[in-house]
């Protein structure tokens, strides 16, 4: 028989119908219990474990308790495999145990939920929870966290303080990623960068009863660092199976692995050798186990509450504890005088022993601040009372410290005595309590628990009661008022109890004895402390118990507060949880005097590092016992270096204070000298603190933590760090002097023999004799120091200094942080001082960044010692606020050391000093490329080899130059002759004659602006003929002017001082001025390494390297490239001053010339002509710097609105119809596109303003493109052919007389040279060589002179011509530097002298060795100036570009009647006043995508604002990815092109494919859509010269770190633009300024600033970010410009921290011509605050333009329910307001009413 076969169908029902029933009997089952959400511990089914191999490392432990066996094993559903090791689990659980995942959602991107249901099992304990909820927040962008616990009934979560008033934050961009594994139930997370699991469940079951959770996780590494509170005997975990119970407890510090004080289920685990690491916290009172197994994996087990996780990632260790204390709370601040040494016993026994105590340790001149008394001061051991037989003078005790400087510190306990005081007076702390309710009670809740601690028999405060923390502060109050003191040390607070529940026991039940008990001291939970079943009110004590000593922490504070009020004072608590440190410090415990003590203090201290109590520290020489001389002056030694500094013993042992030693031992010797080293090192060690307290920095830190790359520092934990910089190597061992100390990789210097040690990156065996301990200090490091005393009180009033301490590379930072010690909040209130120091290039820069407080004491900066100097003068220079000098130092040669004494540097206020070695002052005599002795003998100068790279060997002799006979200052400046030094020879060019006398005026054009001029009075030499715009008159009045000049009179030199820092901005009195005929060169100091500018040249980084980097400056048709001299000409640079401030100096002179920075530091200029007229804009602001400059050389032209629209280019159309086809691909891809360029193939033969017959339809195109408000422009070059029998533009050039010839005494003939134009008649064979092309197919082509008015005409002739032929709305000027294919004319020979093509100094020019004639004219052509003047090429070639720039210009307006657009190659300063520039012919290639921003930046600093790059470059082939994040990029370039050159591939947008299209389309709609914005930052360009790209340093000048950046940019300083520039990257790093952002996207707030962060980079996604406190217009986008401006203005508010934002608005037809000066224009400005918007028109003259849609971005969580907005001309209309409380985003749409703009309007919105 066949058996029947089940159809699918059947199949289904059939299971479906066995669930059913089976959910049903459990559904009876539960209603018959009455507990409906715990299933019974018998299990009616057949339960079969599935026992797979599991690794031994990875098995769960089953049977956690005693008693584990196979049949109890078997009981519990879990496998038996004994084993012949004890250590790994026997019983252990099976892959069916655990939860399944019945259901999940994700209601946002940073939520996901789900519903777990228990799978069928056996029981552990019983009371299993049937259904959970799992919730996880991804909170930020590095910290997770889920909760697990029952779906329906609330269960017991830790009330913190912190964590609990945290505002949830966007995540903004992920560094993890969430995996939820369903059946069984786990998670994984994984950290995004690098795939890696950091933290999976799924290797073991959640166990979830009600008085038993657990939860397993593999971990990726063994480097497990935290737990606690135990004695860890090693800093990294044994992860061979080590259980460590957590659970409050008073017990001894002994090393076993009981629980101590405090409660911290908290680990970091370092996950390799990059220093990611991340960190694991459970929040979780509860009593439990964590068990660390060599999986690695680590087990929780927790017998309450909920699995409360939190997983926080960083890419260090350290930013992982600041995760962490952004999580729980960042550490206070202690009060200065508590990093003083302490002194303090249990057992003084009477005040007069207290004061002997002090007296005979004051007599022995060690430094001591604090003396404490423990609780034998009190009247039997009872809080708020003293001793009044042996403590009587208690109350006076305080004073009779302060009189020394030094503080009083007295202990309370929590326990309050029931019994009555001496003679039986009522103890009215205890009574006030009763009556109040203010104790932990009984199960009953009514009854106050009663257990015995020091006093006897006694209650417990309840400090979860406010009713109690409202006593607790009344009675501290009270006792402040009778025993004066300084600060609170509370003890015994887990909380302790000598009786074991109370004093009537505890009762049976499942609290006081839970099924399962952790393995914790004793067994028992409510050992030594109070009954579980007791009643507080945050809960049961079982639940709350760890957390005693936290509620005890947070009332101290409040009644500190009540009696210290704006003292910081210092608490010092013995329990602790995460978040105490927020409040108190904590010392290790009662620890005993023995040698292993002494070591394992050190991983305590780390640990509570990691826990966010850096005030941390050990009982010095032990608690208990007694100690012994050698331990005790070991343990003295290196508990100077402990943040909490206490020497501290029991009652019944021998005094260990210092001087109970004898006054002349070896360990008062030693201790002394060591302390003096902590109090010399204070002010670095409250630095730590203040960076502890706002960035969670730790203070004692892991040598781990700053060598993570070192896998032999993972278990360094014998020595350890004060911060970076301080390594502290103590003997810990009885009867050694020779230790192996590890020194990781870095520059060490001994910090007492100042010596650089010569080992690194190994262990080494160092001798410590009895008397020393190790203290090195690592290079890089600038510690600030104060002169030490034996108080703080005195050591606070001495002079301060600076260790530096020079790295590798010969640089060092540092910083400083100081108050006034004890003043709370001074950091939040901004009263303090913050100073950071820099070190590089022979100079240190003391910097102050933050003064909101003024120290009284008169403080200097008194000795600076500088570590590491290999080579130094005997004097540095010092400059200041309103001075410079010159101060005496001491170099010891053998020990690199540079010493500065007796300095007097005011604290509050900057300096610069530097100490250059000589050698850095050399100038460089015979910058030629073949110098030698003789040579430079022969010059005068000194021959003397260096070993360092860049040093001239021949150099100037000190009074090289000219002297200034006579000077006089006049009130309007100066002017007086210098004539050359005699004593030397010619400068040794013998073509080039010298000048012996000179003129030499300076202007004092305006309060911000000087001019200096040096010339030949004698003969008239040649000008730069660029007009400026000079006041008319100077100011005179010199308490106006923001300058002071100092002329130096021999050798000559001119100072400028800035008059508001004393800083020296230009000092050119050094030698080596030349002044020749050929020839001049000058040097200047400058005020720092931050200068920027000088070009056109392809520059690597934004600011100049100033390590001797010569660049040569010349126009020339020169792609971009590394030290090649390019198109334009900016003798223009802006230098930062240490101070922040800013100022910029031009030198108009148009010849040849370079420029050679030093890092003295100076820059040196060589000029081949002319003469030198420099000016300087004194700014302050490097904005400011712009705009003077701009209002000297003029403002950018105002460009057409339409030209910032996308635009189309290549070089290489075959004809029209490849135009039109793209086109029509462009618009039907949707992508925004305005402009549509012709290249020089449109052109016949590539002749100007002759139409090629392959383009015929072109005109045609034109016009049918224009009519959709399409915009074309058209390329000319200046060459003009002479080759052609009929050609007007030359015929009519010819006869107007106005191209470019030889000097009349040589030849009338024109300078002929050959560009693109082709030979009639002629076929171009392209194979060919180029050399061979132009020889053969070149037309000889003359250039236009257009200096002359007469050309400007002629060219407008030509150009109204072409217009009438073909119509055009721009034109693109190229090849103007004037290029030429010959080099000079054609036939290469250069009629005249050819000194000039060749002058005796050639700068360093790209085929320099080619002469200035390469690729350009000759440079004896002559030229005439409007004026008739005669020029040389030679004089003028710099200014070709700018000479065709202006006709042009005026030419394009007056033929199409529009304001249009001109771009041109090459430029000069006031180029930007008619034109705009593109970077030039770029290469594709990646670096071209930085460097196209470091380009850009400078062209807004040369005023020039409308500039870009060629999109996906103009050589070669363009690669898709690169050419795709160009395009990303490029949408943020003003100017944004996209053009390639010939034989290339397309590259345009619609040549790729779809993903190519959207992403483009995308980011472009995102520029269309700002345009309004870009288009008003222009208008402020051509108003005010602010700048359009701007650097970050312009908006946060106070923030160095912003000086350095340029692969980031703003359009104008609100919207941040960070773009991925290399290939393959998917993160970028970003700076995020210090103030608010807002992520662009999607309108979230940052939640960091001032750092560096990660920012995730899809290839479809660019970065931006909209800054707070700005508003900026915007506009949908369209297909181009012309229908975008149609639609409604929208605005984006980005509010402030505080709620406010500002912006405006321009507005015009976008084309017309002067809008501005004919006042058509719609000007409004915005602002926001409180809740209101207002619109303020200030012009209205131009069409209507309705309001649309307002965006406010950090609106709020509080609900908004109305918003109303009312012109000022209209009635007020109500809108319902779309508010996302989760984004804070508030949009309201106001579209429908039709409000215009000009009008004004006030837009106001309200919350409940």
């Amino acid at each position: 028989m066949v058996k029947r076969k089940f159809s699918g169908l059947e199949i289904s029902l059939i299971v479906m119908f066995l669930l059913v029933t089976t959910v049903a009997i459990a559904l009876v089952s539960l209603m018959a219990t009455g507990e409906p959400a715990v299933i019974k511990d018998e299990t009616t089914e057949t339960f079969v474990s599935e026992c797979p191999k599991i690794a031994l490392g990875e098995r769960v432990d089953c049977f956690p308790d005693a008693g584990a066996s196979k049949l109890g094993c078997a009981n519990r559903g879990c496998c038996w495999s004994p084993l012949d090791d004890r250590n790994i689990p026997w019983c252990f659980f099976p892959t069916n145990h655990g939860y399944s995942v019945v259901s999940d959602e994700k209601p946002n991107s940073h939520r996901w939920s789900a519903r777990l249901k228990r799978k069928t099992a056996p029981s552990l304990f019983g009371s299993d929870i049937e259904e959970l909820s799992f919730d996880a927040d991804m909170q930020t962008s590095n910290r997770l966290r889920f909760k697990i616990t029952d779906a329906h009934k609330e269960r017991f979560e830790v009330p913190h303080d912190h964590v609990m008033n945290q505002k949830p934050l966007p995540p903004g961009s992920l560094n993890y990623e969430l995996e939820l594994v369903k059946n069984p139930f786990g998670i994984r997370v994984r950290r995004k960068a690098t795939n890696a699991v950091l933290f999976d469940t799924t290797m073991g079951p959640l166990v979830f009863a009600d008085q038993y959770l657990q939860l397993s996780a593999r971990l990726p590494s063994h480097n497990i660092y935290g737990l606690g509170e135990h004695v860890h005997q090693n800093y990294r975990h044994d992860t061979n199976w080590r259980t460590w119970p957590i659970f409050a407890r008073d017990g001894f510090p002994n090393g076993g692995t009981h629980n101590l004080y405090g409660h911290y289920p908290y680990f970091l685990c370092l996950e390799n050798e990059s220093g990611m690491s991340f960190g694991v916290f459970l929040m979780n009172s509860n009593a439990m186990d964590v068990t660390l197994q060599p999986a690695p994996a680590v087990t929780y087990r927790t017998i309450g509450g909920v699995l409360d996780f939190y997983i926080l990632l960083g890419d260090t260790p350290e930013q992982v504890v600041q995760e962490f204390l952004e999580l729980i709370g960042r550490p206070v601040i202690p009060a200065y005088w508590s990093l003083g040494f302490q002194l303090s016993r249990w057992g003084y026994g009477s005040l007069d022993v207290v004061k002997d105590t002090v007296e005979r340790n004051r007599a022995i001149g060690i430094p001591y601040d604090v003396q404490y008394t423990d609780i034998d001061y009190m009247e039997d051991k009872k809080d708020f009372t003293y001793n009044l037989v042996n403590f009587t003078d208690l109350p006076r005790f305080a004073e009779y410290l302060h009189e020394k400087g030094q503080k009083y510190i007295l202990i309370l306990d929590p326990a309050i005595a029931t019994s009555k005081r001496t003679n039986n007076a009522p103890y009215e702390s205890y009574d006030r309590g009763t009556n109040i309710g203010a104790w932990v009670y009984e199960a009953d809740g009514k009854t106050p628990i009663v257990g015995e601690v020091w006093p006897g028999q006694t209650v417990f405060p309840d400090y979860t009661n406010p009713a109690c923390g409202t006593w607790w502060t009344d009675e501290y109050f009270r006792l402040s008022k009778e025993i004066k003191h300084d600060a609170l040390w509370i003890d015994m607070n887990e909380v302790s109890n000598f009786q074991k529940g109370s004093i009537h026991g505890c009762a049976e039940n499942n609290l006081n004895f839970p099924p399962f008990t952790p393995n914790i001291l004793d067994g028992v939970l409510f050992s030594k402390t109070l009954c579980m079943d007791s009643k507080q009110t945050w809960g049961n004590h079982y639940n709350v118990h760890s957390l005693y000593g936290y509620a005890m922490v947070l009332a101290t504070d409040k009644a500190m507060m009540k009696v210290f009020e704006t003292k910081r004072s210092l608490m010092l608590t013995r329990s602790s949880f995460p978040g105490v440190g927020k409040y108190s410090g904590h010392w290790l415990g009662d620890n005993a005097a023995n040698w292993n003590d002494i070591k394992w203090a050190i991983p305590g201290m780390l640990e509570f590092g990691l826990f966010g109590i850096p005030y941390i520290g050990a009982d010095i020489c032990g608690f208990f016992d007694d100690s012994s001389e050698e331990l005790c002056r070991r343990w003295m030694q290196v508990g100077a270096f402990y943040p909490f500094s206490r020497n501290h013993n029991a009652e019944n042992y021998k005094p260990q204070d210092p001087a109970s030693y004898g006054s002349d031992s070896m360990l008062v010797k030693s201790s002394r000298h060591y302390l003096n080293i902590r109090y010399t090192l204070l002010p670095y060690l409250y630095t730590l603190f203040y960076k502890a307290h706002t960035t969670g920095d730790t203070v004692v830190r892991p040598v781990m933590h700053e060598f993570y790359t070192d896998d032999k520092t993972w278990t360094v934990d014998r020595q350890f760090l004060w911060g970076k910089h301080l390594l502290i190597t103590p003997v810990l061992d009885p009867g050694m002097e020779t230790i192996n100390a590890y020194f990781p990789d870095a520059v060490w210097y001994d910090y007492e023999t100042e010596v650089q040690v010569t080992y690194r990156k190994e262990f080494v065996s160092i001798s410590l004799p009895a008397d020393k301990l190790g203290l090195h200090i690592r290079g890089g490091a600038i510690l600030p120091i104060q002169k030490p005393a034996v108080t703080t009180v005195y050591s606070r009033i001495n002079p301060m200094g600076l260790i530096v301490a020079l790295d590798d590379n010969n640089n060092a930072a540092g910083e400083l942080f100081w108050d006034d010690g004890e003043s709370r909040d001074t950091v939040e209130n901004k009263k303090y001082m913050h100073y950071r120091f820099s070190a590089s290039n022979g100079s240190l820069n003391i910097e102050l960044m933050h003064s909101g407080y003024n120290d009284p004491n008169n403080l200097r900066f008194e000795n600076i010692t500088i570590l590491g100097v290999n080579n130094a003068s005997s004097t540095v220079r010092i400059s200041n606020g309103s001075y410079e000098f010159i101060h005496s130092a001491l170099y010891d040669a053998n020990k690199k050391v540079l010493y500065l004494r007796l300095l007097d540097l005011i604290l509050g206020q900057s300096y610069t000093v530097t100490w250059i070695t000589s050698e850095y002052e050399r100038f460089d005599c015979f910058p030629e490329p073949d110098g030698n002795d003789i040579k430079c003998k022969a010059r005068g100068c000194i021959w003397e080899p260096s070993t360092i790279k860049g040093v001239p060997w021949c150099y100037f002799p000190e009074d090289y130059g000219y002297t200034a006979n006579t000077v006089s200052e006049d009130p309007s400046g100066w002017s007086f002759n210098v004539t050359q030094n005699i004593k030397y020879r010619s400068s040794g060019r013998p073509e080039s004659p010298d000048i012996k006398t000179l003129r030499v005026e300076i202007k004092y054009h305006s309060a911000d602006m000087l001019q200096f001029k040096i010339f030949d009075p004698t003969n008239k030499r040649y000008e730069v003929p660029v007009p400026l715009n000079v006041p008319s008159s100077p100011e005179m009045n010199e308490t106006k002017r923001n300058y002071k000049v100092h002329v130096q009179t021999n050798p000559f030199g001119i100072q400028v001082y800035r008059k508001s820092t004393g800083t020296l901005l230009w000092d050119s009195t050094l030698p080596g001025f030349i002044f020749s005929d050929l020839f001049i060169q000058v040097s200047t100091r400058l005020p720092s390494a931050y200068v920027y500018g000088f070009g056109e040249t392809e520059h690597p980084t934004y600011k100049h390297n100033l390590n001797y980097h010569t660049w040569g400056m010349f126009s020339k048709d020169q792609p971009p490239g590394y030290k090649m001299n390019c198109y334009g000409v900016h003798p223009f640079y802006m230098g930062m001053e240490m101070t922040a401030d800013a100022h910029g100096v031009l030198l108009l002179n148009s010849n040849a010339m370079d420029v050679t920075f030093q890092p003295t530091p100076a820059l040196t200029y060589r000029t081949l002509g002319g003469i030198l007229d420099f000016y300087m804009v004194m700014g302050p602001t490097p904005e400011m710097v712009v705009q003077q400059y701009t209002e000297l050389i003029g403002r950018p032209v105002l460009p057409a609105y339409w030209s910032l629209g996308f635009q189309l280019c290549r070089y290489g159309y075959a004809n029209d119809t490849e135009i039109a086809e793209l086109y029509r691909d462009m618009k039907d891809a949707g992508i925004p596109y305005d402009v549509q360029y012709a290249d020089i193939d449109y052109l016949e033969r590539q002749l100007d303003f002759v139409l090629d017959s392959q383009f015929k339809g072109l005109p045609a195109l034109v016009e049918r493109m224009r009519e959709e408000k399409m915009r074309f422009i058209f390329i000319l070059d200046p060459a003009i052919s002479g080759n052609e029998t009929y050609y007007p533009a030359f015929q009519q050039g010819v006869e107007d007389d106005i191209f470019i010839k030889w000097p009349k005494e040589l030849s009338d003939e024109i300078v002929w040279g050959k560009v693109w134009p082709d030979l009639p008649n002629v076929e171009v064979d392209e194979s060919l060589d180029w050399d061979t092309q132009v020889e053969i197919y070149r037309a000889f082509t003359a250039f236009p002179d257009f200096f002359m008015n007469k050309t400007a005409v002629w060219w407008h002739r030509q150009i109204a011509d072409m217009y009438n032929n073909i119509t055009f709305d721009g034109l693109w000027i190229d090849m103007n530097e004037p290029a030429s294919f010959v080099h000079g004319t054609v036939g290469g020979k250069c009629l005249g002298p050819a000194v000039y093509d060749n002058p005796p100094y050639m700068p360093p020019l790209e085929s320099k060795e080619r002469g200035l004639n390469h690729k350009t004219l000759c440079m004896n052509s002559q030229q005439y100036l409007s004026d008739g003047t005669p020029v040389k090429h030679y004089d003028v070639h710099n200014l070709y570009g700018w000479s065709q720039t202006k006709p042009t210009y005026d030419a394009l307006k007056n033929v199409t009647g529009k304001r249009g657009i001109v771009v041109t190659r090459s430029s000069y300063p006031s180029s930007g006043r008619w034109s705009g520039h593109w970077l030039g012919d770029n290469y594709s290639s990646w670096d071209q995508l930085y460097k196209s921003i470091i380009g850009m930046m400078e062209f807004s600093l040369f005023g020039i604002s409308y500039t870009g790059a060629d999109i996906c470059g103009f050589f070669n082939k363009a690669e898709y990815e690169m050419c795709l994040r160009w395009m990303q990029l490029g949408a943020f370039y003003p100017y944004s092109r996209n053009h390639n050159g010939k034989f290339n591939p397309r590259q345009d947008p619609v040549a790729w494919n779809d993903t190519f299209v959207n992403a483009s389309r995308d980011v472009l709609n995102i520029r269309y859509t700002l345009l309004p914005y870009l288009y008003t930052l222009m208008y402020e360009a051509h108003i005010h010269g602010h700048t359009v790209i701007r650097p970050l340093l312009h908006e946060f000048r106070t923030d160095m770190k912003t000086w350095d950046i340029d692969r980031q940019f703003l359009w104008g300083p609100a919207l941040l633009i960070t773009p991925a520039l290399d290939a393959g990257v998917r993160e970028v790093e970003g700076y995020i300024p210090d103030d608010r952002w807002y992520n662009y996207h999607t309108a979230r707030a940052v939640e960091v600033r001032g750092k560096m962060v990660t920012m995730p980079t899809p290839l479809d996604h660019i970065n931006l970010h909209v800054r707070g406190g700005y508003i900026l217009p915007w506009q949908k986008p369209e297909n181009n410009t012309f229908y975008s401006q149609q639609n409604p203005l929208g605005l984006i508010v980005a509010l402030s921290d505080n709620g406010s934002a500002k912006g405006s608005l321009f507005w015009d037809d976008g084309d017309g011509i002067d809008t501005i000066e004919n006042n058509q224009y719609l000007l409004v400005k915005f602002l926001a605050s409180s809740k209101s918007l207002t619109c303020q028109p200030t012009r209205t003259d131009i069409k209507p333009l309705t309001l649309g849609v307002i965006k406010v971005w950090g609106a709020g969580k509080v609900p908004i329910t109305g918003v109303t907005l009312k012109s000022y001309s209209g009635p007020e209309e109500t809108i319902a307001p779309q508010h996302n409380p989760d984004t804070e985003v508030l949009i309201v749409d106001a579209t429908s009413f039709s409000f215009q703009v000009g009008h004004g309007f006030i837009l106001t919105w309200k919350t409940n």
